[in-house]
């Protein structure tokens, strides 16, 4: 799978566009979840924008996959730098105008974040897993995570998408654990979203319960909702064809145009 480089400030960025045939106007940029990178959505961004019509980006974010690893461990306050900051920077560089945001776990929660944001201009957010505020059950299945990475083939698994696999796993697994952590709540930001939202919610989901989604529905009514059975924390894995059919159909109402050859 080629990828290219984009350097921001002092931070190398690894990405690759997805394109179909004829691509909408529209474009989608992908945001992974906290072990994420480019190489481990597989196939699904190529199936993502042959399904929507979309011209889809997709990224590793610093501190993981080919992008430059960690300098320093990460801050509590990392997702709202993603995106506020390096999101936003990203985008004005490979020249990306009113994209849909398609987040996965914490890349659905730097999602919503960036489009509760002012002065964002966003045609729409698909939310996977999404975080809005830290549960116990998410505490539990990090620390069961960080137990497996010592003592079972995990890092093996993982160094296959990550240069530096343990910048990427600890740069996670600290932050997340850490007690600082643990009031972490991006809720009172909802509200300030103004563009159409789909959340995605497996409903054996190890990572977070569907709290997470009555969240967003409370600040947001209008949020449509899917909830997946027999799914876990990757639904794009877990459900893929379910989790294409619904965004091609939430494209499709946020852009309905014609499609550009």
């Amino acid at each position: 799978m080629h990828t290219e480089f984009l350097t921001l400030a002092d931070r190398r960025i690894e990405y690759r566009f997805a394109a179909p045939a004829h691509s909408r106007a529209i474009d989608l940029v992908m945001l992974h979840d906290g072990l994420g990178s480019v190489s481990t959505w597989k196939d699904f961004p190529d199936r993502l924008a042959s399904s929507t019509g979309c011209r889809t980006l997709v990224f590793s974010r610093y501190g993981y996959g080919r992008s430059s690893p960690l300098a320093r461990p990460r801050s509590v306050d990392f997702m709202h730098e993603e995106a506020e900051v390096w999101l936003p920077a990203l985008l004005e560089a490979l020249g990306i105008r009113r994209p849909a945001l398609f987040g996965h776990s914490d890349g659905a929660s730097i999602a919503l974040i960036h489009a509760a944001a002012r002065n964002t201009d966003i045609a729409g957010v698909v939310a996977l897993a999404p975080h809005v505020k830290l549960e116990e059950l998410t505490i539990e299945s990090i620390e069961r995570a960080e137990t497996a990475y010592e003592t079972t083939d995990l890092r093996a698994r993982l160094l296959r998408h990550h240069a530096d696999v343990d910048s990427a796993f600890r740069g996670w697994c600290q932050i997340w654990l850490d007690p600082e952590f643990r009031d972490w709540n991006i809720e009172a930001l909802l509200p300030a979203i103004r563009c159409p939202i789909l959340v995605v919610q497996g409903h054996d989901d190890e990572y977070g319960t569907l709290e997470q989604v009555e969240s967003i529905r409370r600040a947001l009514p209008n949020t449509e909702v899917l909830v997946l059975h027999n799914c876990g924390h990757s639904a794009h894995l877990d459900q893929a064809a379910a989790v294409l059919e619904a965004a091609r159909q939430f494209v499709d109402r946020i852009d309905p145009g014609q499609q550009r050859g």
